[in-house]
Protein backbone atom coordinates (compact mmCIF):
# COMPACT_ATOMS: atom_id res chain seq x y z
CA UNK A 1 0.00 0.00 0.00
CA UNK A 2 2.94 2.04 0.62
CA UNK A 3 4.28 1.98 -2.41
CA UNK A 4 0.91 3.05 -4.25
CA UNK A 5 0.78 5.63 -2.24
CA UNK A 6 3.87 7.03 -3.23
CA UNK A 7 3.21 6.24 -6.86
CA UNK A 8 -0.01 8.33 -6.98
CA UNK A 9 0.53 11.22 -4.24
CA UNK A 10 3.03 12.87 -7.10
CA UNK A 11 0.80 12.74 -9.72
CA UNK A 12 -1.85 13.91 -7.44
CA UNK A 13 0.45 16.41 -6.99
CA UNK A 14 0.44 17.48 -10.85
CA UNK A 15 -3.19 16.93 -11.14
CA UNK A 16 -4.03 19.30 -7.81
CA UNK A 17 -1.38 21.75 -9.96
CA UNK A 18 -3.05 21.76 -13.04
CA UNK A 19 -6.40 22.19 -11.93
CA UNK A 20 -5.90 25.31 -9.86
CA UNK A 21 -3.75 27.26 -12.55
CA UNK A 22 -4.70 30.19 -14.13
CA UNK A 23 -6.51 29.92 -17.58
CA UNK A 24 -4.93 31.75 -20.81
CA UNK A 25 -6.77 35.25 -20.87
CA UNK A 26 -9.93 35.45 -23.43
CA UNK A 27 -7.81 38.74 -24.76
CA UNK A 28 -5.63 36.25 -26.33
CA UNK A 29 -1.92 34.64 -25.53
CA UNK A 30 0.59 36.93 -23.84
CA UNK A 31 3.31 37.37 -25.95
CA UNK A 32 6.71 35.79 -24.65
CA UNK A 33 9.43 38.17 -26.48
CA UNK A 34 10.91 40.91 -25.40
CA UNK A 35 11.24 42.48 -28.69
CA UNK A 36 7.69 42.51 -29.40
CA UNK A 37 6.39 45.42 -32.09
CA UNK A 38 3.02 47.41 -31.91
CA UNK A 39 1.86 45.72 -35.25
CA UNK A 40 1.38 48.53 -37.73
CA UNK A 41 4.70 50.42 -36.22
CA UNK A 42 7.98 49.88 -35.32
CA UNK A 43 7.68 51.08 -31.92
CA UNK A 44 8.89 48.50 -29.89
CA UNK A 45 6.54 47.22 -26.40
CA UNK A 46 8.67 46.77 -23.16
CA UNK A 47 8.77 44.22 -20.76
CA UNK A 48 5.80 45.51 -18.98
CA UNK A 49 3.59 46.77 -22.36
CA UNK A 50 3.99 43.01 -23.58
CA UNK A 51 2.70 41.51 -20.85
CA UNK A 52 -0.44 44.15 -20.37
CA UNK A 53 -3.98 43.04 -22.39
CA UNK A 54 -4.70 46.55 -21.97
CA UNK A 55 -1.94 48.43 -23.00
CA UNK A 56 -1.54 45.95 -26.38
CA UNK A 57 -5.46 46.24 -26.96
CA UNK A 58 -4.55 50.51 -27.03
CA UNK A 59 -1.63 50.26 -29.04
CA UNK A 60 -2.72 47.48 -31.61
CA UNK A 61 -6.23 49.94 -32.07
CA UNK A 62 -4.46 53.07 -32.74
CA UNK A 63 -1.00 51.85 -34.46
CA UNK A 64 -0.94 55.89 -35.63
CA UNK A 65 -0.96 57.12 -32.35
CA UNK A 66 1.82 55.11 -31.19
CA UNK A 67 3.63 55.78 -33.79
CA UNK A 68 3.47 59.75 -33.46
CA UNK A 69 3.90 59.47 -29.38
CA UNK A 70 6.81 57.27 -29.52
CA UNK A 71 8.75 59.70 -32.27
CA UNK A 72 7.78 62.87 -30.15
CA UNK A 73 9.95 60.50 -27.22
CA UNK A 74 12.56 59.80 -29.53
CA UNK A 75 14.88 56.87 -30.42
CA UNK A 76 15.50 54.00 -28.10
CA UNK A 77 11.87 54.48 -25.86
CA UNK A 78 9.87 51.32 -25.87
CA UNK A 79 6.08 51.43 -25.00
CA UNK A 80 5.60 51.02 -21.33
CA UNK A 81 1.83 51.48 -21.00
CA UNK A 82 -1.01 53.25 -23.01
CA UNK A 83 -4.49 53.61 -20.99
CA UNK A 84 -7.72 55.14 -22.06
CA UNK A 85 -8.39 58.27 -19.38
CA UNK A 86 -10.67 58.34 -17.54
CA UNK A 87 -12.10 55.27 -18.77
CA UNK A 88 -13.41 53.28 -21.67
CA UNK A 89 -15.22 56.48 -22.46
CA UNK A 90 -11.78 57.59 -24.07
CA UNK A 91 -11.27 61.27 -23.51
CA UNK A 92 -7.44 61.09 -23.60
CA UNK A 93 -4.96 58.28 -23.67
CA UNK A 94 -2.15 58.63 -21.43
CA UNK A 95 1.11 56.88 -23.25
CA UNK A 96 4.19 56.34 -21.37
CA UNK A 97 7.42 54.89 -22.76
CA UNK A 98 10.88 53.90 -21.09
CA UNK A 99 14.28 53.51 -22.94
CA UNK A 100 17.02 51.87 -21.43
CA UNK A 101 20.50 51.35 -22.21
CA UNK A 102 24.02 51.03 -21.41
CA UNK A 103 24.85 54.71 -21.26
CA UNK A 104 21.49 56.58 -20.83
CA UNK A 105 17.70 55.35 -19.24
CA UNK A 106 14.96 57.51 -19.78
CA UNK A 107 10.90 58.05 -18.90
CA UNK A 108 8.64 59.76 -21.55
CA UNK A 109 5.03 61.01 -21.26
CA UNK A 110 2.57 61.99 -23.85
CA UNK A 111 -0.91 63.17 -23.47
CA UNK A 112 -3.50 62.41 -26.48
CA UNK A 113 -6.68 64.39 -26.69
CA UNK A 114 -8.98 62.26 -27.96
CA UNK A 115 -12.09 64.68 -28.01
CA UNK A 116 -11.77 66.65 -30.94
CA UNK A 117 -11.80 70.20 -29.44
CA UNK A 118 -8.85 72.19 -27.51
CA UNK A 119 -8.99 71.47 -23.57
CA UNK A 120 -7.05 73.04 -21.06
CA UNK A 121 -4.58 69.93 -20.03
CA UNK A 122 -1.39 69.59 -18.04
CA UNK A 123 0.95 66.65 -17.97
CA UNK A 124 3.86 66.42 -15.39
CA UNK A 125 6.53 63.60 -14.96
CA UNK A 126 8.36 63.81 -11.51
CA UNK A 127 11.63 61.74 -11.54
CA UNK A 128 12.01 59.81 -8.17
CA UNK A 129 15.19 61.33 -7.36
CA UNK A 130 16.32 63.83 -4.82
CA UNK A 131 16.15 67.38 -5.86
CA UNK A 132 15.46 66.57 -9.30
CA UNK A 133 12.90 69.06 -10.47
CA UNK A 134 9.16 67.69 -12.70
CA UNK A 135 9.12 68.10 -16.28
CA UNK A 136 5.70 69.77 -17.23
CA UNK A 137 3.52 70.67 -20.08
CA UNK A 138 0.21 72.26 -19.47
CA UNK A 139 -1.97 74.85 -21.67
CA UNK A 140 -4.77 74.37 -24.00
CA UNK A 141 -4.34 71.70 -26.65
CA UNK A 142 -6.34 70.35 -29.29
CA UNK A 143 -4.09 67.27 -29.83
CA UNK A 144 -1.91 66.33 -26.75
CA UNK A 145 0.02 67.84 -24.02
CA UNK A 146 3.97 66.67 -23.59
CA UNK A 147 6.20 65.07 -24.49
CA UNK A 148 7.46 65.52 -21.17
CA UNK A 149 10.45 63.42 -20.57
CA UNK A 150 13.61 62.93 -18.27
CA UNK A 151 16.70 61.15 -19.17
CA UNK A 152 19.85 60.27 -16.85
CA UNK A 153 23.40 58.92 -17.28
CA UNK A 154 25.78 57.26 -14.94
CA UNK A 155 24.12 55.46 -12.15
CA UNK A 156 20.76 57.42 -11.88
CA UNK A 157 18.13 56.09 -12.90
CA UNK A 158 13.75 56.93 -13.75
CA UNK A 159 12.47 53.78 -12.01
CA UNK A 160 9.61 54.77 -10.12
CA UNK A 161 9.50 58.12 -11.85
CA UNK A 162 5.76 59.53 -11.47
CA UNK A 163 3.42 60.82 -14.21
CA UNK A 164 0.64 63.20 -13.50
CA UNK A 165 -2.64 63.55 -16.03
CA UNK A 166 -4.86 66.10 -15.84
CA UNK A 167 -7.48 67.69 -18.44
CA UNK A 168 -10.47 70.08 -17.79
CA UNK A 169 -13.59 71.26 -19.23
CA UNK A 170 -15.24 73.89 -17.98
CA UNK A 171 -13.43 74.36 -15.01
CA UNK A 172 -13.63 71.14 -13.92
CA UNK A 173 -11.43 68.52 -14.22
CA UNK A 174 -12.55 65.32 -16.21
CA UNK A 175 -9.68 63.39 -15.85
CA UNK A 176 -7.36 63.23 -13.08
CA UNK A 177 -4.62 60.44 -13.13
CA UNK A 178 -1.60 59.86 -11.41
CA UNK A 179 0.55 56.76 -12.04
CA UNK A 180 4.25 55.13 -12.49
CA UNK A 181 5.45 55.44 -15.54
CA UNK A 182 7.09 51.62 -15.31
CA UNK A 183 6.58 49.09 -12.70
CA UNK A 184 8.33 50.28 -8.84
CA UNK A 185 9.26 48.32 -6.43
Amino acid sequence: MRTLTRAIAPAAALVAVLATAPLASAEGPVPTSHSTVVPGTSVELSEAGVRDAQTRAVAAENPAAVRATASLCGSGYELENAERLPDARRFGTLFTYTKHTTSKDGACAVFDNNLGTAKKMKLKLCPNLTDAPCKVDEGTFSQYAGPVKYETTGRDSVDCAEVTAIMWSSGVPIIDRVKSVAPCD
